[in-house]
């Protein structure tokens, strides 16, 4: 019996990314009777897609007239994705979850998104995101698998526990599928070399009570280094009006000699800084790093019984990457020396090297592989007019990253037994000998994974009547237990390896959850969705979050929905099982160097070193969530829909501001917590070394905003149809601990995306317009809204696609994204994220991407 989904404008769907949001009930042909389905954001099933929550459909047609062959430059393209969504562009050794990337709605953050696959929770990544933020690497979901998409733009904990505070991104995966399909596209760049080829195999086949459905999928992409991006590729933008961020960690270096620093005699004039020989990394990272990934997913279902049937889920992914960054930067805490002995010694004394990077080694470079495993199975039914669930789920995820001798990585004991044997020339920017390099570079591995094992039992239908009116309801039980680790190289820990971030992390825990949901109609024009949910959880102890929604239907064109409701996302594993943990931040030592001065080697560009630990006694953030709006299907051709919403989020668990402790503790040189080098002589600090940081319940956002989704269906006689559609994002307050960042730097107000597709017999042909408005350039964040400072630029970019149906199997596509080949706007940037002219966060330095697919079914 093949099933088909047959889309329909539905009253209260919200727009998709690329079309109307005209969604789809799914319907049995054989019957003609409309299925009770699922819909993101409740788990009541019902005869049609209806619900008080704004959602989001993107389905798979919509998937391929976007031209992304990547799930996360398809998701970073729609209006509702804000900052705090990260991926593999501009990824580099510097990074903690290389290879890895993750969505984040409204610009709460990844690890407020909750990502499901078929409504379930997956692991996470085995490697958290900026030390210590879970997430849900969607590099480990292959493109050819999904079926539709819905973003459900509203808190949902009440539903689905914790995560869940921003809103869901649901994946339903292609299921019940009869006959074969292959497809074929490649495409790449038009400026630097970059190229991506994707190709993927659908089968299926269905005989009576049975079905089954396989998907291979598989894509690669090759590299984009600093050195091809031009002006997007140095930490020099001084002269693009920028500020000159080149490190002070240079090649050649410089030294302490006779308590006094001194500038290597063979620095070039052109990177002299006072005493520091300043050094250009941009060239040296990936703007984007190469990606190869195959996967493979399996849905079976057998009918048991008439009214029993079990199914099954597997899926397994294999992705490899890599990361590069510049060579091992060194400075004082690395305890190396040249004695007056040594043949290349211009100083003619015992010294110290002070600022110094082993550029002669190489960039370190990171080859990194991630698989991801997930099996779930279960059995479903119906009981007269109750649908029961019942499943079993066990996920896993492990990733490891590994340098040899030949990428880079250099032991400071080696390096000091070279230096001592005279072996290694550390002036001049000398060139030392391969069989010096293999002497003093090592070879590195880390591991890391992650474990979901996970029960739930459900139930469904209806309860009992009110009046005229039946009740609807849903309950389950749940249980989860999740365990991850994240090791390090020991020569990391043992402090032989400087210059590179590093996390250590082991923690588990076990989860269990009861909700219950009830649909409760008040009249043929007025219901209630109540719904509750309590978690336990074993290492910080319960939580309930209750959830009232409404709609109101008072003509039959014109809906009107509120919803409210309070979430929670409980401390992420790496944040609990914290170890010591390492991360690099660019700032100015402002107690030794209170003025900019060249004179002082203090005020050179510097990445200091902040070490966190977990935090005992972490509690879950708490958040509340709020959304009124309307749906008005003016005709069959024209619908508007509008929704106000607001989220609080308290209690949220951060690191404690770097800048806190420093002004608190750095003006100390016997401080414990801002270490610090010996004082040279003449100075009362020594040089920053590091500082001790930690994860607390610290800070508080609150986000408001509104959406409005529109399309317009014109048809055009003998010259088929075209739907235009309109997808608008605006922020009006965006407030982190009292500052209002709406407008500010990464938190632009406005984001669009608009649509013509035109169709006509086996032509077709789309033009889609994403716009990010202006926002202002960097400030402190405690200058925000007391200082202007120059305005980021607005960006749009048009992308292009036209198809053909060569014949009845066989369809030819032809796109250009980013069609006009517009640069990302200039920045100045905050000066430790962004240093290349560009907000990574918000505008992709990619340039203009041409591709061509071509699909066969059988």
């Amino acid at each position: 019996m093949k099933k088909l989904f047959n889309y329909s404008l539905c009253a209260l769907a919200v727009n998709s990314l690329f079309t109307s949001g005209v969604v789809l009930a799914q319907q049995n042909d054989e019957q003609a009777q409309v299925e009770r389905i699922e819909v993101t954001g409740s788990r009541i099933k019902r005869n049609d897609l209806e619900g008080a929550s704004p959602i989001d459909v993107i389905n798979r047609e919509e998937i391929a007239k976007s031209g992304f062959a990547n799930l996360q430059q398809l998701l970073e393209r729609t209006p509702v994705a804000g900052t705090g969504t990260f991926s593999t562009r501009g990824n580099n050794q510097d990074s903690t979850a290389n290879g890895g990337a993750a969505i984040s709605l409204r610009g709460f953050g990844s690890d407020a998104t909750l990502v499901l696959i078929n409504g379930r929770r997956i692991a996470v990544s085995a490697f958290a995101e900026s030390i210590a933020n879970s997430f849900v690497d969607i590099n480990s979901i292959p493109v050819a698998a999904i079926e539709r998409i819905e973003i459900l733009k509203d808190g949902a904990s009440a539903v689905y526990g914790s995560d869940a505070v921003a809103g869901v991104v649901n994946i339903i995966l292609r299921k019940d599928y009869d006959g074969a399909e292959v497809s074929f596209s490649q495409g790449g760049t038009t400026g630097p070399s970059y190229d991506e080829t994707a190709a993927s195999l659908v089968w299926g086949t269905q005989a009576g009570d049975a079905n089954a459905t396989l998907i291979l999928d598989y894509f690669k992409n090759t590299t984009i280094t600093g050195a091809e991006m031009g002006r997007n590729g140095t930490a020099n933008q001084e002269p693009y009006g920028g500020s000159d961020l080149r490190s002070s960690r240079g090649y050649p270096g410089n030294f302490i000699v006779n308590g006094v620093q001194r500038i290597d005699p063979g620095c070039p004039a052109e990177r002299t800084f006072g005493q520091t020989c300043v050094f250009d990394y941009g060239p040296f990272g990936m703007t984007n790093p190469p990606a190869e990934r195959v996967g493979a997913i399996f849905q079976g279902n057998q009918q048991l019984t008439q009214d029993i049937q079990a199914y099954v889920e597997v899926s397994v992914q294999h992705n490899r990457s890599k990361a590069s960054g510049a060579a091992t930067p060194l400075d004082g805490d690395a305890g190396l020396t040249v004695p007056a002995s040594h043949p290349n010694n211009p100083f003619g004394t015992d010294i110290s090297i002070n600022r110094f990077r082993t550029v002669d080694a190489g960039p370190r470079t990171w080859d990194i592989e991630s698989d991801s495993m997930r099996m779930l199975i279960g059995v479903k039914g119906q009981l007269n007019n109750w649908d029961w669930d019942i499943s079993a789920q066990k996920g896993r995820s492990e990733s490891m990253q590994t340098g040899s001798k030949s990428q880079g990585w250099v032991r400071t004991d080696f390096l000091q037994q070279q230096i001592d044997l005279g072996n290694y020339n550390p002036f001049g920017g000398f060139v030392n000998s391969p069989e010096v390099i293999d002497a003093i570079t090592t070879s590195l591995v880390r591991r890391g994974e992650s474990h979901l094992t996970s029960y739930d039992a459900s139930i469904t239908g209806e309860a009992f009547t009110l009046g005229d009116q039946m009740v609807s309801f849903a309950a389950g039980v749940e249980y989860r237990k999740e365990d991850a680790f994240d090791q390090p190289d020991d020569q990391f820990q043992r402090g032989l390896i400087f210059g590179t971030e590093s996390v250590s992390a082991q923690a588990e825990r076990d989860q269990y959850a009861a909700y219950l949901e009830l649909l409760i109609p008040v009249s043929d024009t007025l219901e209630f969705t109540v719904a509750g949910r309590y978690d336990d959880y074993s290492d910080f102890g319960s939580t309930v979050n209750p959830q009232l929604a409404m709609q109101w239907r008072p003509v039959d064109n014109f809906t009107m929905r509120a919803s409210f409701g309070q979430g929670f996302r409980a401390p992420s594993l790496a944040q609990i099982g914290l170890g010591p943990s390492q991360e690099s931040v660019f700032f100015t030592d402002t107690y030794r160097c209170p003025t900019q001065s060249a004179a002082n080697p203090a005020c050179a560009a510097t990445d200091y070193t902040i070490v966190f630990q977990g935090s005992e006694g972490l509690q879950p953030e708490e958040s509340e969530t709020f959304n009124l709006g309307f749906v008005w299907q003016i005709n069959d051709e024209f619908d508007v829909t509008a929704d106000v919403w607001s989220i609080t989020q308290d209690n949220k668990i951060d690191q404690n501001d770097f800048q806190n402790v420093y002004l608190a503790e750095c003006n100390n040189q016997a401080s414990t917590i801002c270490v610090r080098l010996p004082a040279l002589p003449g100075q009362s600090l020594g040089e920053l070394s590091r500082i001790f940081n930690s994860y607390i319940n610290v800070s508080s956002q609150e986000a408001t905003g509104l959406d409005l989704s529109t399309s317009y269906r014109l048809a055009l006689q003998d010259m088929g149809m075209v739907r235009f559609s309109l997808d608008w994002s605006y922020i009006s307050k965006f407030e982190k601990n009292g500052i209002d960042y709406a407008g500010e730097y990464n938190y632009p107000q406005h984001r669009w995306l608009a649509s013509a597709d035109w169709s006509h017999g086996d032509w077709g042909f789309v033009a889609s317009l994403s716009y990010v408005s202006e926002f202002e350039d960097y400030a402190a964040p405690a200058d925000v809204e007391s200082t202007k400072t120059r305005m980021v630029d607005s960006q749009m970019l048009l992308d292009l696609q036209g198809r053909y149906n060569l014949n009845p199997n066989t369809t030819l596509v032809l796109g250009l994204n980013n069609a006009l080949d517009e640069e990302p706007p200039f920045v100045i940037g905050d000066g430790d994220g962004d240093l290349y002219g560009y907000a990574s966060q918000v505008h992709n330095p990619r340039g203009q991407f041409v591709y061509a697919k071509i699909s066969y079914r059988f």
